[in-house]
């Protein structure tokens, strides 16, 4: 299988990001309205929400709306207010070593995904990461040396709030600190439950387990995987093997200080690397975010790709996914 990705930079919201839009929107939209429009919430509703929780971010929101069209559903669409259920996998540790370094693996469908990394320096703030939504994002850095990367965290609750990639841009464009993100996390509603790992420069590190029915905990676990404190969907644990992938990480944080590359290429291989493709939850791809140094590096089983974001450089790679354990 391949995927065709994309690294793009542009500083503010403009013609490249209107191109994307409108590239994605095709796909994006069939989605969005797959249950019917009127099972998301109206305009006036999902403006009330961004001005109610992520304030900061509404002259962004208007400009994004304008650049897409300014149509209704594009608008509803940008705000991520209780958008579609959507799950995934993944696997998110921080390195047990001195320097401050997250790694984690994207699991989820390649026909769902952008494949684009966007670097921006949006109201001023400098921020790299892997795109969803075209405002979105997965995980990503900003240039206080923040770092931030979610998982699915289990649960088939849905409720009214924010989808979690929406939530991890506000957390890049407005904090610096860990401590400034759990506030953040511990606020914002978000419409399924999602474990959000974060690190900053001092290696100081939290991960919030987010849910629409109960308050957010927040605790200083240094993995996460697809279940919270405990399994609550017997079947999806099953089958995405959240309990053995979190106990083969917390094995490698507490036995001894494993170098940096051979924990990185342990995320290449089962059990956290995954091959279920079909099933949607195939490994994407391998993140190492390192804060100090305000890099991304995207790992493959045989590629890697190196991106700063003092020095972030545009370009594309054509990455073949392994079908089978490598």
């Amino acid at each position: 299988m391949q995927l065709n990705w994309r690294a793009i930079s542009e500083r503010e919201p403009g013609p490249i990001w209107a191109g994307l839009f409108h590239e994605y929107w095709p796909d994006y939209h069939r989605w969005w309205v797959r249950e019917g429009a009127e099972a998301r919430p109206g305009y006036w509703d999902s403006v009330k929400a961004l001005k109610a929780h992520m304030p900061e971010m509404m002259p962004l929101y208007d400009r994004l709306c304008e650049l897409a069209g300014g149509t209704d559903h594009a608008a509803r669409f940008l705000s991520f207010y209780c958008p579609p259920p959507y799950l995934s996998g993944c696997s998110q540790a921080i390195w047990p070593g001195a320097e401050p370094m997250l790694v984690r693996n994207y699991d989820y469908s390649p026909h769902a995904f952008d494949s684009l990394i966007l670097h921006t320096a949006w109201q001023g703030r400098r921020v790299m990461g892997t795109s969803d939504g075209l405002w979105g994002l997965v995980d990503g850095i900003n240039d206080a040396g923040l770092a931030v990367s979610l998982t699915f965290g289990g649960r088939r609750v849905v409720g009214d709030g924010f989808g979690v990639p929406l939530i991890l841009r506000y957390v890049l464009q407005t904090c610096e600190t860990a401590k400034e993100a759990g506030e953040v996390l511990r606020r914002v509603p978000t419409h399924m439950s999602y474990n959000v790992t974060v690190v900053d420069a001092q290696r100081r590190y939290l991960t919030a387990l987010m849910a629409p029915d109960r308050a957010t905990l927040i605790t200083g676990a240094a993995v996460a995987t697809n279940h919270q404190e405990r399994v609550e969907w017997a079947s999806h644990a099953r089958f995405t093997a959240t309990v053995e992938r979190e106990r083969f990480l917390l094995q490698r944080l507490t036995l001894h200080v494993e170098p940096q590359e051979k924990f990185i290429k342990a995320f290449l291989r089962p059990p956290l690397y995954s091959t279920a493709f079909t099933q949607g939850f195939g490994t994407l791809y391998t993140a190492v975010y390192r804060p100090r140094k305000q890099t991304l590096e995207v790992h493959w089983p045989r590629a890697r790709w190196e991106l700063s974001l003092k020095d972030f450089q545009d370009g594309a790679r054509q990455i073949i996914t392994p079908e089978h354990a490598v």
